[in-house]
């Protein structure tokens, strides 16, 4: 089963209201993945020379403040900028601060999960409060692997990159193995983590996303459909046979897409919005251009005959 959304927004509006937006949209697929929740929301850029780290403790008690001044907690995960380059800053807390898990790094990218039903997440974090460019979340119903906040989606591996995936993998093993050789580490045994590390091998090979998404449908053996972010935008790709659902739509005010329209069907203005179902092997793609903070924009990087 599980459940993908992700929206996109092309209004400043729309960007003040994402958080509120996306977890209506996560609630309508509660039970798709009744087990776990994740979401990934790209807002506030670190200042150059900084890098954003989302981190997550099992531990209620954590104390974050160990982390300096300006850390933002969220329930059991916390957001810190902290002065450096990203590769320097993720080993120096690994190394002064082992214990939470580093969910994700980079520029723009909030990364929140965990166990348990997603309307509960929605409340738990507070989604309402959230503002951003554009974001993706998902409802996990575990069938592979035990239920852990680790196991939740989204999964970043790749600076400002995530992936969220509805479907299952069967090269996923050998994948890893090669990937590990390539220099790329991984933190769980889940086949979305490494579709999300093999987008970033490619990426870092020279590949535009376009470029390392066709590549899935080469080398990644299973059924999928994918929502990956990066800094600038959102993608979405089924792989060739395409059983597993999606849906999207679009909007003078948003890009969406969901596993089921009922997803989209809570977003304003969703009755006059253009809806399609993605088709097979074909990428899908949207990136802010021009000025990001007065008159962000949305543009197709992949024309379809959808």
């Amino acid at each position: 089963m599980c459940g993908i959304v992700g929206l996109f927004a092309k209004r400043p509006d729309v960007e003040e209201r994402l958080g509120a937006l996306l977890g209506d949209m996560l609630g309508q697929m509660a039970d798709r993945g009744p087990d776990s929740a994740g979401l990934a929301v790209y807002r506030d850029p670190a200042p150059a020379g900084s890098t954003k780290l989302s981190l997550h403790s099992e531990d209620p008690g954590e104390d974050w403040s160990v982390l300096g001044a300006g850390v933002a907690v969220h329930a059991s995960h916390a957001v810190v900028v902290l002065d450096g380059e990203a590769d320097d800053v993720v080993a120096r807390v690994r190394g002064e601060f082992p214990h939470p898990r580093v969910m994700s790094a980079g520029t723009r990218i909030e990364i929140f999960k965990e166990i348990g039903d997603p309307r509960r997440f929605v409340e738990r974090f507070d989604l309402a409060s959230m503002a951003g460019s554009h974001g993706l979340a998902h409802t996990r119903m575990a069938t592979e692997s035990k239920v852990t906040t680790e196991g939740a989606h989204p999964f970043s591996t790749g600076l400002d990159l995530c992936l969220v995936h509805n479907g299952s993998l069967s090269n996923h093993n050998r994948l890893r193995r090669m990937l590990r050789r390539e220099g790329v580490a991984f933190q769980t045994e889940n086949d979305t983590e490494v579709a999300a590390g093999y987008l970033e091998w490619r990426l870092r090979e020279g590949d535009t996303l376009q470029a390392a998404l066709e590549a899935c449908l080469v080398d990644l053996d299973g059924f999928y459909t994918f929502a990956v972010g990066t800094a600038d935008g959102f993608a979405v790709l089924r792989d060739p046979i395409a059983c597993k659902p999606a849906v999207m739509a679009e909007s003078d005010d948003w890009v969406a897409m969901a596993s089921e329209y009922r997803a989209i069907a809570v977003l304003p203005g969703a009755d006059a919005a253009e809806v399609w179902e993605p088709a097979p092997a074909q990428v899908y793609s949207w990136e802010r251009r021009g000025d990001r903070e007065a008159s962000p924009v949305a543009r197709p990087l992949a024309e379809t005959g959808a």
